[in-house]
């Protein structure tokens, strides 16, 4: 179900006017947005990580050659979209991708049903300084590419809700018409497949003001929110809102699908093999 952009707007707007965080959740499968939507998640978006993800994988393979990235995310629609009653439904869309002609790509988006995009998978996730992440800027796949991505879906009238990883890209999305900024710190830690690598939560909490000011300095009404490293778990939300200004939420893949599963099914099997005969 299609929900008009300013009706999404509307209702982010109400949830920070009434002093609730905007929460949005990654869904790789049908279950998992039918039981966010149940829980008051704001956002659902769905990308090809989440099937990777949720098939036992690293949301890392998102960004290597297993499948077609725009394809999947058509493909998910069509198992999550129709469980789902009011919420926005998000697609990860790979800008990058050369063989997408995009204005028309978002726009058969729009007619499927997603009410939004986001960039992923995203170049974001390569270190800029790499010779990998340089090659591909250099060779036409860059992260402009998912700039322009954002600014056609914007024009056309959807909700933009893309990572940035650096101050430089949160003021170019705010100026390409992004409604939410999210800002990414990295591949999400804790769990079976989560990162080991990552930043404290004092360094996070930092580098989301960072992007945050910069966003804000090129237009006050666009909203932040973050997500991905060491903000893994509720907790860790909490101490980077309440150690941040004006962030206004948390989005959250692994932490919201993917945690709680490993957890659940694993401690619910431990309990049946307990039963005594």
């Amino acid at each position: 179900m299609h929900v008009d952009r300013e009706k999404s707007l509307s209702r982010l707007r109400g949830v920070v006017a009434n002093g609730n965080p905007v929460i949005g959740a990654g869904a790789g499968t049908g279950i998992s947005a039918k039981f966010a939507e149940r829980g008051g998640v704001d956002l659902l978006i769905i990308y090809n990580s989440g099937r990777y993800r949720m098939n036992g994988r690293g949301s890392l393979a998102g960004l290597l050659p297993y499948g077609d990235a725009n394809e999947i995310v058509l493909e998910m629609g069509q198992e999550v979209l129709p469980v789902v009653d009011e919420t926005p439904v998000l697609a990860g869309v790979n800008g990058t991708d050369p063989f997408r002609e995009m204005e028309v790509f978002v726009t058969e988006l729009k007619r499927r049903g997603f009410s939004g995009v986001q960039n992923f998978p995203t170049v974001g996730l390569f270190e800029e300084d790499s010779r990998f992440r340089r090659n591909i800027e250099e060779t036409g796949m860059g992260y402009d590419k998912e700039i322009n991505m954002i600014q056609e879906a914007a024009e056309q009238g959807m909700l933009t809700c893309p990572y940035v990883f650096t101050e430089e890209q949160a003021r170019e999305m705010t100026e390409a018409g992004a409604d939410v900024i999210v800002s990414h710190m990295g591949l999400t830690t804790s769990g079976d497949i989560g990162a080991e690598t990552a930043l404290d939560l004092e360094d996070a909490a930092e580098r989301v003001q960072a992007h945050h000011d910069a966003a804000k300095a090129v237009n006050e009404d666009v909203m932040v929110i973050c997500h991905g490293g060491p903000i893994a778990w509720p907790d860790d939300a909490k101490y980077v809102l309440q150690n941040t200004e004006g962030v206004v939420g948390f989005f959250g893949a692994s932490s919201i699908e993917r945690l709680p599963t490993e957890e659940a099914i694993q401690n619910q099997t431990r309990e049946f093999k307990e039963i005594p005969i």
